[in-house]
Order: structure tokens, then sequence, then C-alpha cells
């Protein structure tokens, strides 16, 4: 049961202006849920407070939430949101008081005019596993995630940190946990080895390895270790080299290319070719984040232009404001991709 809305001094006026000022107390009927809710030593509120420039005090299992109308809502939505998880068995981490606060705010963005009527509990997409659940935590996310689920054949692309090649693994992890797919196959194109991955030592499995750590990392997030291990020796997990793709019609399968802004045209559409029946495909990269040499153009760039309203494939363009790691590095793509502007701009005053 969510929280219960015990005292409320301007829920039902109407809005004058942001800054109304609203009080509440939200209660939760158990109270080791609200301890972990809270935090400990109530970081999760002073997180509440910081971000949406509330006051927020509890109390025993009660929160005495003040502010302007508007911030105190989102705030009681995502503490709603929030209590439902730690009742499911789920944890509160810092990221997931972020997202929360991040989907509230966004539902209230989404409004053409200013409401002061409750608004519906927040409603994230997930992805489950045996091993763990993942809510979204940006309304960018929320949409590619959504996507996953619909399409056969999807593209996730924006900056490091927004979550998309771990959400794309985590869900073709749910699919073959369902039973959905038969197999799951990995494919980053190892752009630094370049002709030379034949010299590097070890089996074909040991030479991609360092450039598909992070596909490693989200598996064993999702599988247990000992899984991945038999999935991979069986094959139900297979590690495919790009260049290695080529002539084969991939089935019943989830098939992953991370770090597709480093294909050439070429291997873009040898990759996009090989999609066969009951499959799902996921693409995923960073357009400003081309490693090919000079003059070479970018498979993925020019997948997105040639491919732009094709039916069945959904495209999910990530900004710097959903970056899901630590808020700095956040600021940092802002600050890149600011410079990046400045710089473009002056080379078109150039010609």
């Amino acid at each position: 049961m969510n929280g219960r809305e015990l005292v409320s001094s301007s829920a039902r006026q109407p809005q004058t202006a942001a800054t109304d000022a609203n009080h509440f107390v939200l209660t939760f009927e158990n109270n080791r849920f609200a301890s972990e809710l809270f935090g400990q030593f109530d970081q999760n509120l002073k997180l509440l407070e910081e971000r949406l420039n509330i006051d927020a005090r509890a109390r025993g299992n009660s929160v005495t939430i003040s502010g302007d109308v508007i911030t105190t809502n989102q705030a009681r939505r995502a503490l709603d949101f929030l209590y439902e998880r730690v009742q499911k068995g789920g944890s509160v981490e810092v990221s997931d008081v972020e997202g929360a606060i991040r989907m509230a705010q966004a539902a209230d963005d989404q409004l053409t005019l200013p409401t002061l009527e409750r608004k519906a509990k927040l409603s994230m997409a997930q992805i489950s596993t045996r091993k763990k659940t993942i809510a979204a935590r940006t309304p960018n996310q929320d949409a590619y995630m959504r996507a996953l689920e619909r399409a056969e054949l999807v593209f996730g692309v924006g900056p490091a940190g927004t979550g998309k090649t771990y959400l794309a693994v985590a869900h073709a992890a749910q699919l073959l946990e369902r039973g959905a797919v038969d197999r799951i196959i990995l494919s980053r194109p190892a752009v630094e080895a370049g002709e030379r991955l034949g010299f590097l030592p070890g089996d074909m499995k040991e030479k991609v390895d360092p450039y598909l750590r992070p596909l490693y990392d989200a598996l064993y997030d999702m599988i247990p270790g000992d899984k991945v291990e038999r999935a991979i020796t069986a094959g139900v997990i297979e590690i495919a080299p790009l260049a290695f793709m080529r002539g084969r019609t991939l089935a019943n399968a989830a098939v992953i290319l991370d770090e597709a802004q480093n294909t050439t045209s070429m291997q873009m559409k040898m990759f996009l070719t090989r999609l066969g029946e009951n499959s799902r495909m996921i693409i995923t990269g960073d357009p400003s984040q081309v490693d090919l040499p000079r003059g070479v153009k970018s498979g993925l760039v020019e997948a997105l232009h040639i491919l732009k309203g094709v039916e069945g494939i959904s495209v999910i363009r990530f900004k710097d404001t959903d970056v899901v790691r630590h808020p700095l590095v956040g600021r940092i793509v802002q600050a890149y991709d600011a410079q990046y502007a400045v710089h473009e701009e002056s080379e078109d005053g150039d010609r």
C-alpha cells in the first residue's frame, strides 16, 4: 500500500503560481519498508530536498513534505513509486531515487496546462529476470524499454552512461528466460585491432573479450555467473565478432550490435540483413564517438538516415539529461557537446 496522505493544505485549490505553498504528511504502513525508503540517515529524503527544493522531514514511518505545489506533488509520486518497489522486494539506491525524480518531473513537463489534481502513479517500464529487475530512470529509457518490447529492430543512440547497452543486454536476457528466443548473440566491431585481430593470442573468444567487456558486465548483472559460463560453452550465448557475421542468418535470437558508430557502411548493411525469423535486433552506439579512420563514413550514422521512417524500426535518441552514471558525467557530456557545436559553427564560417 502506498503512502497515505494525512494533511494537505492546498491539494484541492486552484493553482495561481508555481510558488503556492503545499504541505502534507505521508504515512507508510510498514515501518521497516519506510526506513528502507527514507534511506540510511534519511539520505533519500535529503536527495529529494536537494533536487526538488522542498523540505522533507521524517518521523517514524511518516514524512512531512513542504514546498511549492508542483515539486511537493512530484516528491509524493516519487516516494509512492519507490515504496511500491520496496514492497516488492527491491532495494532503493541513490540512482533509483534520481530516476524516480526524473520521471516525476517528466510527467509534469508533458502537461500542456498546470493543474493541482493528483496525477496518476508513476508508470515506469521495467525489465525483469530472475536475478534483477530494472526500472526506467528517464523518459527516454522508458521509451527505449517499451520499444524493445514491441519492435523487431531498435536503434538506441546517444552519449555514454545513458544505459542503452546495459538495457539492451538486460532485455535480451529477459527474452531468453521467457523462452521467446533460443540464444543471445553479442557483437561489437573491434576497431582498435583492425585486421590484426588474428595475431592476438588465444582463441576467438579471448581475442574479442576486451572489446565486449561492457556486454559481459551487463550479462553477469542479469544472469548468475555460472549460468552465463554454461550458456557460453553451450553456444546459447554467443560472442560473435562483427567481421565473422557475414553469410549467417540469425533466427530465434536476440542480437545486439554495440559501438555501432564504428561500423562501416558495408558492415552495417551486412549486419542488418542477418535478421532472421523470430529474432530481435538491437543496435547501440554514439554518433559523436566515431573511431573510424578519417574519411570513412559511419555505418550507424548512414543507417539512421537511410532507414528513417521504415516500418518496424524504432529509433530512440538519448541526450545528456539521460546520463544515469555519476551526475558529473552528464555535465562532462554537456561541456563536450557545447565545444563540438562551437567547433562546427567555426568550420561552417570558414567555408
